[in-house]
């Protein structure tokens, strides 16, 4: 026996050595290294839960309706309690589409309510009891349901909140909660949060002072994070700071959910916020928050006030900066024109809000760094903005002039030369400016009128772009319909909300892009989530909007098309995400994510990367349930 043993343990020992072996001809082959593997932190694996029966059905994170196996059925108690036919998935969201259909109409509250609003609430009743097929759903339809989940439909949720409210759904902030927000953050059930997105309801899409109605863009914008960036819906968390709202209407509305008193200002609104940014980075100290929606006069004091302490952005100021810069070098390329040819471009831009002045900070720097990034190429690249707001031409020349706008303004001796003044017109602009590119970001629909297009058509241009950016549809600064039907043919156009192209006859179509500040932020996120860097800079998000630019096809911008399409936006939010990596690595922001820390982050090839994000972006399956007695 004992020969026999020793046999038994002789061949043991060989076996482990050959085990070795093995391991070490794997990581030592080149070959072999080059396929390195990264496992998945959104993988598949059984989820251990505390309640049963009714209850199981009735918590939008488990409850899998008519998908559960006969095992799960008799493990969870659910046997009996659900009709006797087990459904795939790829069943339940034919079923949900073919009723999504038939119910539109009859969904509706009454014959004013535009059928748009009918598919949220048809979506939203989905997301309330099953959060997995609502995202199945989404992600499978994207091109279709990114509009009524987010611009401009949730325009429209956010207008009628009050009345739409079911369930709570994120967490509320408000001014009489000072001094209790550390404790509050506490009572969100989720103990990882990777994003937030926050507003103040103060200035939401171009519709104003929606106070706390405005937690509506916060959702929506938290399923794009979840659709497009795989951002996991248990560790998001939608949030409204309440601080008041200055809306007369909300003010008398008995029927009003917010605080109905004027908003905070000044010192006191700047503490609600602090305390929030506090309590919800002490909790949370790995979280990204994402501004939102903020009016113009917070916006960018807010993003100075965070940006380096904090990992935050403004999408409005930030962006839609970065869809606006791919988009115009988008522009270039489709002139048949390297990208390097931008800071050449005349640009037009109609509005100095928060969004205007973030894309022309963004463009400026852009064309700056194009010229050699020293003192006299951001003087050149300046010279080539005109900036009109609601009072006209802006030059050096006006009584009072916003600090954030100020280096936009125009010498008055050079304006004079050009026919132009002080205050001088959108349609004088256009005119005499003859520009390459016509900017709207004013939030005023149909600013650009038949005059100012008809102006446009004296271009030095040889495919002059307007680019009507501006949310919800309604606010848009005029149709694809009248830019090319007033301008030409041989234009490029995009807006922020969606439109359908054009047919021009003969076979040609005028295509409408969509600058969708959607094409961006899930990957900013997603990328600096990944990265572990401990701040957003300029550089990451300069990375994003490059990579977008660059994601479309030479014969494609020469078609027109600038912008790729919405149902490749996971696939977009993979090579944005990976270049805003790839961006913290270089400037050494890069501190890395979970068991990829910043030295193994680096060591990984741009191929690794886009691995990398591919595997930890999650997508919607129903998970094994396995029920444990507390």
């Amino acid at each position: 026996m004992s020969n026999f043993s020793n046999q038994i343990r002789a061949s043991s020992a060989l076996i482990t050595r050959l085990k070795r072996l093995r391991e070490f001809q794997f990581c030592s082959n080149p070959v072999l290294m080059r396929s390195r593997s990264f496992t998945t932190t959104e993988g598949h694996r059984p989820t251990i839960v505390h309640k049963r029966s009714l209850d199981i059905l009735h918590d939008p994170w488990f409850n899998k309706g008519t998908a559960f196996s006969f095992t799960e059925r008799d493990r969870l108690d659910l046997r009996g309690l659900l009709p006797p036919n087990v459904m795939s998935t790829e069943q339940q969201i034919e079923r949900f589409i073919v009723d999504l259909k038939r119910l539109e109409v009859n969904a509706r509250d009454g014959p004013s309510e535009p059928n748009a609003l009918a598919k949220w609430r048809i979506l939203n009743r989905l997301h309330d009891r099953n959060e997995t097929m609502y995202y199945k759903v989404l992600i499978a339809n994207i091109e279709e349901y990114a509009p009524i989940v987010y611009t401009p439909t949730v325009g429209q949720v956010c207008q009628n909140y009050s009345g739409l409210f079911r369930r709570p759904r994120g967490m509320y902030f408000s001014a009489a909660d000072r001094g209790e927000m550390m404790s509050m953050v506490y009572n969100w059930p989720a103990d990882q949060v990777d994003m937030i997105v926050v507003t103040d309801g103060s200035r939401i899409l171009g519709l104003g002072d929606l106070g706390v109605q405005g937690i509506g863009i916060a959702i929506g914008k938290l399923d794009l994070y979840v659709a497009a960036a795989g951002i996991n819906p248990q560790r998001v968390l939608p949030v409204m700071i309440d601080v008041g709202t200055n809306n007369e209407k909300l003010l008398k509305d008995p029927l009003y959910l917010g605080l109905q008193e004027h908003r905070l200002d000044g010192d006191e609104y700047v503490a609600v916020i602090d305390e929030f940014m506090n309590a919800v980075f002490t909790r949370w100290p790995n979280v990204i928050v994402q501004f939102e929606d903020f009016q113009s006069k917070w916006a960018f004091k807010l993003l100075q006030r965070y940006r380096c302490t904090y990992r935050m952005f403004n999408d409005d100021v930030q962006g839609t900066a970065g869809v606006a810069i791919a988009g115009l070098l988008g522009a270039v390329r489709a002139q048949g024109r390297p990208m390097i040819d931008f800071p050449k471009q005349k640009i037009v831009v109609a509005g100095a809000g928060s969004a205007g002045i973030g894309v022309l900070n963004s463009a400026w720097k852009t064309m700056a760094r194009m010229l050699g990034n020293n003192e006299s190429a951001f003087e050149s690249a300046l010279s080539q903005f005109w900036v009109v707001d609601a009072k006209g031409l802006i030059t050096e020349e006006r009584e009072y002039i916003d600090p954030d706008a100020l280096p936009f303004a125009r010498r008055a001796k050079e304006v004079n030369r050009q026919g132009l003044r002080e205050g001088a017109s959108l349609v004088e602009v256009v005119r005499e400016v003859k520009p390459d590119v016509l900017l709207g970001l004013s939030a005023v629909g149909s600013l650009f009128s038949k005059e100012v297009l008809d102006a446009l058509r004296g271009s030095t241009s040889t495919r002059p772009a307007i680019f009507a950016m501006s949310n919800p549809t309604k606010n848009a600064e005029c149709t694809p319909e009248e830019a090319f039907s007033i301008v030409g043919d041989n234009i490029i156009f995009a807006s922020g909300s969606p439109f359908k192209d054009v047919d021009l006859g003969n076979d040609h179509i005028g295509h409408c892009n969509q600058g969708n500040n959607m094409y961006l932020f899930p990957g900013i996120g997603l990328g600096t989530l990944l990265s572990g860097s401990r701040i957003i800079s300029d550089g990451m998000l300069q990375a994003a909007a490059e990579c977008l630019a660059a994601y479309m096809t030479e014969e494609e911008v020469l078609n027109g098309i600038i912008y790729p399409s919405i149902s490749s936006i996971r696939d977009i939010t993979k090579e944005v995400a990976a270049a805003v990596i790839k961006e913290a690595i270089e400037e050494d922001l890069a501190e890395g994510y979970r068991d990829m820390d910043a030295r193994e982050l680096r060591k990984l090839s741009q191929e690794e990367i886009i691995d990398f994000v591919k595997n930890n972006m999650w997508s919607p399956h129903y998970p094994t349930l396995v029920y444990k007695n507390d």
